[in-house]
């Protein structure tokens, strides 16, 4: 049976002063009129039941992600009590999930991605059910067709075409997973053909992780079976707690995808978009016939190629400007140069210095 794990911890910092550490990226509206997190949930439809979703996110936002997702069971939606990185967090869900299905196939995808073509990144996904039932030792990842030398994301370099699959869809070996390159390499990654974005979906036995885990993180997997086998009694609460703080934070690639012998992708045939800042909203929302990208209400004069973000009723005026990002909120307003928007991080930063808390 098919399990999804979405991942909804991040802070999303980058988008603030929208964003902030109760209300990050992942529960806001900024690719439609559904939150991030909630267009990830819709996207399953159909190919898993609810009672098979699970979120894990920061134990803070347990209450406001349930908030967003009446329709899963309230125990779907489980809290870390501390960040940890991504394998803990697959880990964590994996052994619960093996709890009650030990022949679980396992989806894991990050809440806080764009993918407008449900219909396609649906039929991927079978396509990759598919793959893993010829090998069920197989830990399958979808790589993005890259549309541009990105330095933002990781790569994945393709191996040999898997030939004796009857999938319709191409599958390639993972020769290796490169890091986050600077612009020359990512030029070189572009043109030779054979890198693609990695994603960060993966589809797997979710027993599969584990033994991986146990392989080759096991201290992690220590903790994350005392975790798993006190699910369903009092000890619980207090042994997520006690035991997640004790595992050594490291992403699921460092602990598994680089070491494993048998990862294979397919290339994503879906749109995909991982909306990192402010810059992508022209991207996913479009632009009107002065390239400015607007939400909320606004009057622009000699104004072009500007994001703009308001909420409510209030009404944000531009005179003479171009090449900007304003966003307004009911406590706090940027106005930033959209050349310099990843300085949006040093804001947060120097908030925190300041211990300005109550605008993070």
């Amino acid at each position: 049976m098919l399990y999804a794990t979405i991942m909804a911890g991040g802070a999303g910092t980058r988008f603030w002063p929208a964003s902030r550490r109760d209300r990050p990226k992942q529960l806001l509206s900024l690719a439609g009129p559904r939150s991030m997190l909630q267009a990830t949930v819709d996207r399953l439809a159909g190919l898993c039941a609810a009672e098979q979703i699970m979120i894990l996110t920061n134990e803070r936002l347990v209450e406001a992600t349930r908030a967003q997702l009446p329709q899963l069971r309230p125990d779907a939606i489980l809290g870390e009590p501390c960040k940890r990185d991504t394998a803990p967090c697959i880990g964590l869900a994996a052994g619960l999930i093996v709890r009650s299905d030990p022949g679980a196939t396992m989806l894991v995808m990050p809440a806080d991605h764009v993918i407008h073509q449900a219909d396609q990144f649906q039929q991927a996904v079978r396509q990759a059910e598919q793959l893993l039932q010829e090998d069920p030792s197989r830990i399958i990842t979808f790589g993005i067709p890259p549309r541009y030398p990105a330095q933002v994301f990781g790569y994945i370099q393709r191996g040999a075409a898997i030939a004796d699959s009857t999938v319709e869809a191409s599958s390639f070996h993972v020769k290796q997973f490169c890091e986050k390159p600077d612009l020359e390499t990512a030029r070189q990654f572009l043109q030779s053909g054979d890198y693609y974005w990695n994603a960060g979906i993966f589809l797997w036995r979710a027993q599969t992780i584990l033994d991986s885990l146990q392989q080759f993180e096991p201290a992690m997997h220590g903790h994350l079976k005392h975790i798993a086998d006190s699910a369903g009694t009092s000890a619980f609460a207090e042994t997520l707690r006690s035991e997640f703080a004790a595992i050594e934070g490291k992403s699921i690639d460092y602990a598994v995808m680089e070491k494993y012998h048998n990862v294979c992708m397919m290339p994503a045939p879906f749109d995909w978009d991982d909306v990192g800042n402010w810059t992508a909203i022209p991207r996913i929302s479009g632009v009107d016939d002065h390239n400015n990208s607007v939400s909320g209400k606004h009057l622009g004069i000699n104004t072009s190629d500007c994001i703009v973000h308001s909420t409510g009723d209030h009404l944000v005026v531009t005179l003479g400007m171009n090449d900007c990002i304003v966003v307004h909120t009911p406590d706090a307003t940027l106005i930033a140069d959209k050349t310099d928007e990843s300085a949006i991080r040093q804001v947060v930063a120097k908030l925190e210095q300041l211990g300005w808390n109550e605008y993070l």
